[in-house]
């Protein structure tokens, strides 16, 4: 694969509502661009872009895959992302390093809410984009409904640049509306051109002059032209178009078809015609890691060494592997450069294209360019790799939070440790993917975007790292406190021939206020407790509140006063005092009125309106307490406080009550004390799982 100039270079990501064809669309892409020689299919697993085994199971894209098309003297790098809303951050860290889109929406099913995801995340990005309404061969395709559909989602200024020859399995190819050329498959199943079938030439005059009206609207010596009802040349249109596009003012709306070939050709030669190259951005800005100021970085092969990576995968063979992207300079193999965001040097090894799971080894990336280095050490995904003489740092790259958590236990005893190892470095090539041990549980919890991204994660875990864990709901990290007073004496005596063991406290226990921890008072006179056996009645009463008295939850917020006791010449020690201190903790404790306390978050939803009465009146079954509500960016936004136990599996919840369209934060905000009946359910259940333990 050859080096392109940075005007050469096209970056756009594809983008999609699930199902819509990307990975096919791919394949003909790369099939038409002669990079391959026959195209995979989904259902075969043996496609470019879909080659993780998850990816092959599941029929489903599950990571960007990086697809570089050649085409007309130009490089294609195109992102293929995964249209399922679990694996959203590969789609927002793919957006954050192309210059244009193109969104694919299935000419059957029509605009879907991932479509209305991607274009949202699309405009958060500025990026410039083409529609292609896909499956224009698949039964109950309507090209006009579609194009309804997007345009009342984008605006007037999604305007057709193509016309599809006959729907479903009258589909015999596209009318372009520029070159006013038709092409359309021959009796052998490939795609020539023709002149426009005598049944759509009306049409396809009356969709051309929308066209012109939207690109003549782009340049006033081009409107002046289209006042005067002078013609605009090919050339004028194309300029005009590849304005309107890279200033937003104009969405162009393709079709075809990735399985029949369809409209191939003309969305290859229109990503090079309307969307920008790297060099057409501008400046961009950075910080300078000297001074901590902003800065502006301009794109070119001539300027400092400046990459970012977007991605990185984890292999059990190979190692880490990051893909970057090259923004200013020619980054070379077999080099040393430096990672602004650690601090460190980073020697670089071979250099590589990649094109699905196959590397193209190169020996240099230059500016505008995507490729991919292995055996990185220090560098992770959103990391800058610069020129340490010129050190800057690019915006990280700003991914969703985790927003389903679960415990991942080992199905082998002894496993615990590498199913933490591989768990770890699985994260490492996720950053929507979370793992934590919980201190107060001890349990090893998994986060990320939703159930289906947990069950991928475990199944990888298998593949990748040879052990396998079970999914199960985190147990709720509760904690126990007092609401009264109480003093209790406990004396610990014990002979069995020979020296024998005493010790005898008497404390006072009482509450503090929340999030005061745990307070030890020592209030001993005389003697009555030598100085020597106070930190072990201390000691005590602190390994009592970690292991829990209620249900085996810390205990928080009490104040400990060691008041009195008694000790023996002899048989008296640091054991026998610790023994009763706890003791007496615990017989205290349970006299001082005990309550459990739970973790009470702040939950944020936004949704549409349509669906706000359904969410709140959820919320209200889930415990919740509504704070407020207030509209946000065409959607409401509910504030609420809601147990942390009632929340584990929102995710799911809100996908199902909003067909998808809902999204949510979640942020501890405090405990709070356990109704009755529940705090007695969770008691019964953890003294029933004690028995079995025991």
């Amino acid at each position: 694969m050859k080096r392109y100039a940075i005007d050469k270079l096209r970056n756009l990501v594809f983008a999609s509502h699930g199902g819509a064809g990307k990975t096919t669309l791919s394949e003909a892409l790369l099939h038409v661009g002669g990079a391959i020689n026959r195209r995979g299919t989904v259902a075969e697993g043996n496609t470019v872009s879909d080659y993780d085994p998850e990816e092959i199971k599941r029929q489903i894209s599950i990571n960007t895959s990086l697809i570089p098309v050649e085409w007309q003297d130009h490089k294609l790098n195109i992102l293929d992302t995964p249209g399922y809303f679990d694996f959203v951050g590969e789609v927002l860290s793919a957006t954050r390093v192309v210059e244009g889109a193109v969104i694919i929406v299935c000419a059957a099913a029509g605009v879907e809410v991932g479509t209305e995801k991607v274009i949202g995340y699309c405009n958060q990005a500025g990026l410039p984009r083409l529609i292609f309404i896909n499956k224009m061969d698949r039964e109950n395709a309507n090209f006009e409904q579609v194009l309804g559909q997007v345009q009342k989602l984008c605006g007037v200024k999604a305007v057709p640049l193509l016309l599809p020859v006959g729907n479903a399995e009258a589909h015999q190819g596209v009318v372009d509306l520029i070159r006013m050329k038709a092409y359309l498959l021959d009796k052998s199943g490939k795609v020539a051109e023709s002149e426009i079938p005598a049944d759509l030439l009306d049409e396809a005059e009356t969709s051309r002059l929308a066209l012109v009206e939207a690109i003549a609207a782009t340049d006033d010596e081009l409107t002046e032209k289209f006042l005067e009802d002078q013609p605009l040349t090919e050339e004028e249109m194309l300029r005009g178009l590849s304005a309107g596009v890279k200033a937003g003012d104009i969405v162009p709306v393709l079709c075809g078809s990735a399985e029949k070939e369809t409209g191939i050709i003309q969305l290859m030669d229109y990503i090079i015609h309307c969307l920008p190259s790297p060099a057409d951005v501008g400046p961009l800005s950075v910080v300078d890691v000297k001074s901590g100021e902003n800065t502006e970085l301009v794109p070119s092969e001539q300027g400092p060494v400046a990459a970012q990576v977007f991605k990185t995968m984890a292999d059990p063979y190979v190692g880490k592997m990051n893909i970057f992207r090259v923004y200013s300079g020619v980054v070379k193999s077999d080099t040393v450069i430096f990672n602004a965001n650690q601090g460190k040097d980073e020697r670089l090894g071979q250099l590589f294209f990649m094109r699905g799971k196959e590397h193209v080894f190169v020996s240099e990336v230059s500016a505008g360019d995507i490729a991919g280095v292995a055996k990185l050490q220090v560098t992770t995904t959103g990391d800058t790799l610069c020129a340490k003489d010129k050190p800057i740092r690019f915006p990280l790259i700003e991914l969703p939070k985790p927003k389903i958590s679960m415990a991942a236990v080992p199905q082998a005893k002894g496993d615990e440790e590498k199913i933490s190892s591989g768990l770890a470095r699985l994260s490492e090539e996720d950053p929507t993917f979370v793992v934590e041990k919980n201190p107060i549980t001890n349990e090893l919890l998994i986060s990320g975007i939703g159930e289906l991204h947990m069950e991928v994660m475990v199944s990888r875990l298998s593949k990748k790292f040879g052990v396998t864990a079970v999914l199960k709901d985190p147990q709720v990290p509760y904690r126990e406190t007092i609401k009264g007073k109480a003093k209790a004496d406990y004396r610990h005596k014990k002979q069995s021939g020979g020296r024998g063991q005493y010790g005898h406290v008497i404390i006072e226990i009482e509450p503090l206020p929340t999030g005061e921890g745990f307070d030890f008072v020592d209030k001993i006179f005389g003697g009555a407790v030598p100085k020597q056996y106070i930190p072990a009645v201390e000691k005590g009463i602190r390994e009592t509140m970690a292991e829990g008295i209620l249900a085996g939850y810390p205990v928080v917020d009490v104040r400990v006063t060691l008041v009195d006791g008694s000790y023996h010449d002899v048989d008296s020690s640091e054991m026998a005092f610790k023994i009763a201190s706890s003791m007496a903790f615990k017989k205290g404790f349970s006299e001082a009125n005990p309550i459990l306390l739970e973790p009470i978050y702040t939950i944020t939803v936004e949704v549409p309106d349509a669906y706000m009465g359904d969410v709140i009146g959820d919320l209200n079954k889930k415990r919740g307490r509504i704070l407020g509500m207030d509209p946000v960016n065409g959607l409401q936004r509910i504030r609420a406080l809601v147990p942390l136990a009632e929340v584990f599996r929102y995710a799911i919840d809100l996908r199902s009550m909003t067909q998808g369209r809902g999204d949510f934060t979640l942020e501890f905000d405090h405990y709070e004390e356990v109704p009755a009946h529940i705090a007695e359910q969770v008691i019964e259940a953890a003294r029933k799982a004690k028995e079995q333990e025991s």
